[in-house]
């Protein structure tokens, strides 16, 4: 007994034997590698979170300068082949597309561009229905003001009555050729003819102001975009415009249908 005795007092004394400085350093080490473990498995973790994706179709912030009324480069006035649109939607439309409307370009609206993309939408300013009474007639149909209005009109920077004004006076210069007017058959033209006839009666414009568009995968004329400067005077389309104008119309010539 006293033998085993000796034993466990020797173990013990061995063990409190060791200093207190040694002891002190074994346990800031222990410490130190256990936050190490810490941090290092925290870090794996926020690794592995799933990245928030962005979408593409998020608009873009005011701070970037887009969507900022009256900051843009150009306007396109864009004129629609009513025909074509009665073609596919008039029933649906009887304002624009009823029995004896035989309406040929009509306003579809005035568009602020950038140089690359449009704004939309830049303020919550509701339309005036009193705009209607003053400007009868500058769209083929009372949904289209209001339309118009709220997604390119807020962005112009101008009021209401101007916005129109300037929309109503570009309309009225844009002059359109006699055969494209109110034709009674369908009419067939290439691409570069079409513009040529429009410059040959638009003095100040050139091939690079007009953008048709079309439908059908490129069978028939759809709309046509006509180019201006900030200030409303003749422009340019920008190269973006006329790169997809060029894919939309891509066949050796369109179909222009017949008013109805």
């Amino acid at each position: 007994m006293e033998y085993h005795s000796g034993i466990s007092r020797s173990r013990c004394d061995a063990r409190t034997s060791l200093p207190t400085p040694l002891i002190l350093d074994m346990f800031r080490a222990a410490l130190l590698s256990a936050l190490i473990l810490t941090v290092s498995f925290s870090g794996m973790a926020e690794a592995r979170k799933p990245k928030p994706k962005l979408k593409s179709d998020q608009p873009t912030s005011n701070a970037s300068g887009r969507n900022v009324p009256g900051q843009f480069d150009s306007y396109a006035l864009s004129l629609s082949w009513s025909p074509d649109y009665c073609a596919s939607k008039g029933g649906n439309d009887p304002q624009q597309c009823g029995a004896g409307r035989q309406l040929g370009f009509v306003l579809h609206g005035l568009w602020p561009q950038y140089d690359r993309g449009y704004p939309q939408n830049c303020t919550n300013e509701a339309f005036d229905p009193k705009i209607i009474q003053q400007f009868p007639d500058l769209y083929p149909s009372k949904k289209l003001y209001t339309h118009e209005w709220e997604k390119h009109g807020t962005c112009s920077g101008l009021s209401q009555v101007k916005y129109q004004e300037l929309a109503q006076t570009l309309k009225n210069t844009v002059r359109i050729p006699s055969a494209y007017q109110k034709p009674t058959k369908p009419v067939r033209v290439t691409p570069d003819q079409f513009k040529q006839e429009f410059v040959k009666i638009n003095p100040g414009y050139s091939t690079t102001s007009f953008a048709p568009t079309c439908s059908g995968s490129g069978r028939f004329l759809q709309e046509m975009l006509v180019c201006h400067t900030k200030d409303g005077k003749p422009g340019i389309c920008s190269a973006e415009v006329l790169r997809r104008s060029q894919k939309s119309c891509g066949q050796s010539d369109f179909l222009l249908r017949s008013v109805r």
